[in-house]
């Protein structure tokens, strides 16, 4: 959901996505493995997945839910070599969709008199943040108005981040180069959505809990959802079980550009604002406990529906996230979620703000971390809601 709403609405226009949300079925089948729908009456989000594999995309999960109504399918295939159907059960990366559950950790810790939001990062972790970054608060870094830049990394193209996609990241390693450098604008001030802040906000929950970040993840919200299908991965460059490979277009040796097959690559890069593995069943019953207050309780849970009042850093465009979810109005009404992008695979997790519709989706795109979203994906979120309005 980083997409402006200008830009959405231009690329709805281009794509002819329908301009009104789809009709929902209240009954709820058994997806089948190929474009497999609960409901006829939903005439647009079966039209978004008809036709794949293409070349946007080889496969994708769909489940639409609420007290709206159900929609539930899957297109595409498990892998090109095979050709077999895709997977609805397939686990995927769900990239920065991590961050909810990152920040739904520390509210819940803020929420034990643990940590305390207006508390400087330093004060947590007085070695790693140098004094330049001395009022970073820990909302500022859940909100992304930390003013903390970006840490160095080696390569800026899909090509050159192949090559060392098994290389290991260390979280405190990429919170020094990135806090060697001077800040992008006063704390506070401004918004800038980076994944440092997350990756510094992980290590608080360590130093407050004496635990590591991933067990408190599951203690506090994967064993107690019963989301048994989902994990952070920590070093692992596979996907446990079974997936749908992803897929990314890149430049060969050859000088020739095609598809390669990115499913087995190291997230440590991400750690606790990107490596998440999940299936859309886990971050449905996720997203239907977080809007309804089963994960984060009482006013901490507004921490996540409160935008900060200042201005986007590069569009000066108002302020679009709050504490791990960013919001759009699609189809008159607010819609809160997350958007993740790892390498071959796109997901998000959506929902108005009472659960009258949720979304959640895995894309395995083949232009993922692009500059602009992905066509399919972008197409499920806008037959799902509607097209965006100010």
């Amino acid at each position: 959901m980083r997409k402006p709403t200008r830009t959405l609405l231009a690329a709805a226009l281009v794509l002819g996505v329908a301009a009104g949300p789809a009709a929902l079925s209240p009954a709820v089948a058994a997806p089948a493995p190929a474009a497999a729908a609960t409901a006829p009456a939903s005439p647009d989000l079966s039209a978004v997945l008809a036709g794949l594999p293409r070349a946007d995309a080889t496969a994708a999960l769909v489940r639409v839910g609420g007290t709206e109504g159900v929609w539930r399918g899957s297109a595409g295939v498990r892998d090109l070599e095979s050709g077999a159907p895709a997977d609805p059960a397939g686990r995927f990366r769900a990239g920065s969709v991590t961050k909810v559950f990152t920040a739904a950790t520390v509210l819940q810790l803020a929420a034990e008199g643990r940590i305390d939001l207006d508390r400087t990062a330093r004060s947590y972790l007085p070695e790693l943040i140098p004094g330049r970054y001395a009022t970073v608060t820990v909302r500022q870094l859940l909100n992304h108005t930390h003013g903390i830049p970006a840490p160095d990394f080696p390569g800026t193209t899909v090509e050159e981040w192949y090559e060392h996609r098994f290389d290991v990241h260390e979280p405190e390693e990429l919170v020094r180069s990135a806090t060697a450098k001077p800040r992008e604008f006063r704390p506070g001030t401004r918004q800038h959505y980076l994944n440092i802040g997350y990756t510094i906000a992980g290590l608080v929950v360590e130093r407050v809990t004496g635990d590591a970040f991933e067990e408190q993840v599951g203690k506090r919200i994967l064993r107690p959802l019963g989301l048994r299908d989902t994990y952070l991965p920590g070093r692992e460059a596979g996907i446990r079980g079974p997936y749908n490979h992803g897929y990314q277009l890149m430049r060969r040796e050859d000088g020739t550009t095609g598809l390669r097959d990115v499913s087995v690559w190291r997230a440590t890069d991400g750690w606790a604002a990107g490596d998440l593995i999940s299936t859309t069943a886990d971050l449905e019953r996720f997203t239907r406990a977080l809007f309804g207050g089963g994960v984060v309780r009482g006013p901490l849970l507004e921490e996540m529906f409160t935008l900060p009042e200042v201005t986007d850093f590069r569009s000066g465009e108002p302020a679009a996230y709050s504490a791990g979810l960013s919001v759009k109005r699609l189809g008159g009404r607010d819609v809160w979620g997350k958007t993740g992008g790892r390498w071959g695979f796109n997901a998000t997790i959506a929902s108005t703000r009472h659960g009258e519709r949720t979304l959640v989706y895995s894309v395995n795109s083949t232009d993922a971390k692009g500059q602009s979203m992905n066509r399919t994906a972008l197409e499920l979120m806008l037959a799902t809601y509607g097209q965006p309005s100010e």
